[in-house]
């Protein structure tokens, strides 16, 4: 299928406009992301209609937990990526292109079925999830256009690096996103990404503009982005430019892929940097990858009282009515609270 969203350039060459490296890529070749092939000057997508994963995920586990909390959500994903995490948790799909010369696999699914599963399955939402959705705009885009007019939510769980063009396309039929705010160092987004960090930023910043719903996480790696000073600067960010409502997950770095020479994040440093964000100001912190923890739960910022008790992904205690606190009728950001 012809993509969306490039320019043809000089010598067959084109200018892939979906995400911020903005590939120029010549004829037979493909972007950074493996699943985007120029031929003879016109660039096409290869992962069109080819899922690789679809499960029915609680939406707690995107994790958006300010988001139709307690729904099911239909999550789908393609291979192929535009970053090269070190630390990549779905390296099996997500780097597949990279590290198979070129490999695409995946199962026939148009929109219409994919609404329609949803549908059938009870799914309030559909998660474009698993990998970097951006790189399956297509097949995301008219999905996500069906899904709106059947009265389905849309949620992106992306690393923010898609252009403005791509946001502004799609932004009418996309409700919710969990960005990856992978770090607040350049030096971070270069070495372990191949990025760069004011992309990102700057995704953030249209997103909340255009009222998309927004979650940030940030997997915290020991030794590479857990310096309290950074995390400040993060924590600030957030607070000033996107709100003090915006939720923020610190999750917790298990070694894989290619990061092995690296500890389990400690419990300490989550702890650290979850009080770090607390005094930024932000009014929801959670940890994740350690269940049991009190910080798993939505306290409300005003009263202090437990609003959403979680296990997991399973909510136990449920004191939100109308968007309220039921203690002392705090207003609690979110959608469908």
């Amino acid at each position: 299928m012809e993509a969306y969203l490039f320019e043809p350039l000089k010598d067959q060459k084109v200018v892939c406009n979906l995400c911020n490296h903005r590939c120029v890529i010549k004829d037979g070749r493909r972007g950074i992301c493996g699943v985007r092939e120029n031929r003879s000057g016109v660039l096409h997508t290869l992962v069109f209609e080819k899922l690789i994963a679809r499960h029915i995920d609680p939406i707690e586990k995107k994790p958006l937990y300010h988001f139709l909390p307690g729904t099911l959500s239909y999550s789908i994903a393609t291979v192929g990526c535009n970053f090269k995490c070190r630390f990549c948790q779905n390296a099996d799909i997500a780097q597949m292109p990279s590290d198979h010369q070129g490999m695409i696999m995946g199962d026939p699914a148009a929109p219409d079925e994919i609404v329609a599963a949803a549908e059938n399955s009870g799914c309030r939402s559909i998660a474009y999830t698993y990998t970097e959705p951006t790189i399956f705009f297509e097949l995301a885009y008219e999905t996500a256009r069906r899904a709106h007019d059947r009265g389905i939510k849309n949620v992106f769980v992306t690393n923010g690096y898609m252009t403005g063009e791509a946001l502004q396309m799609i932004h009418p039929y996309l409700d919710a996103a969990n960005v990856d705010l992978k770090a607040f160092g350049n030096e971070y987004y270069k070495d372990q990404c191949g990025a760069r960090l004011k992309h990102v930023k700057e995704t953030l910043l249209l997103m909340k503009s255009l009222g998309v719903f927004i979650e940030v996480t940030t997997l915290i790696v020991p030794g590479l982005n857990d310096d309290p000073r950074e995390l400040e600067e993060l924590s600030s960010f957030l607070v000033d430019s996107l709100g003090p409502e915006t939720p923020w997950h610190i999750s917790r770095f298990h070694p894989t892929y290619k990061l092995t020479d690296r500890p389990p994040t400690p419990l300490n440093t989550l702890i650290q940097a979850r009080d770090i964000g607390l005094r930024a100001g932000l009014r929801y912190v959670y940890t994740g990858n350690v269940p049991g923890e009190d910080s798993e739960n939505t306290f409300c910022y005003r009263c202090g009282k437990v609003l959403i008790e979680r296990w997991g992904f399973q909510l136990q205690k449920y004191e939100i009515e109308k968007g309220r606190c039921r203690y002392c009728d705090a207003e609690i950001s979110g959608v469908g609270l």
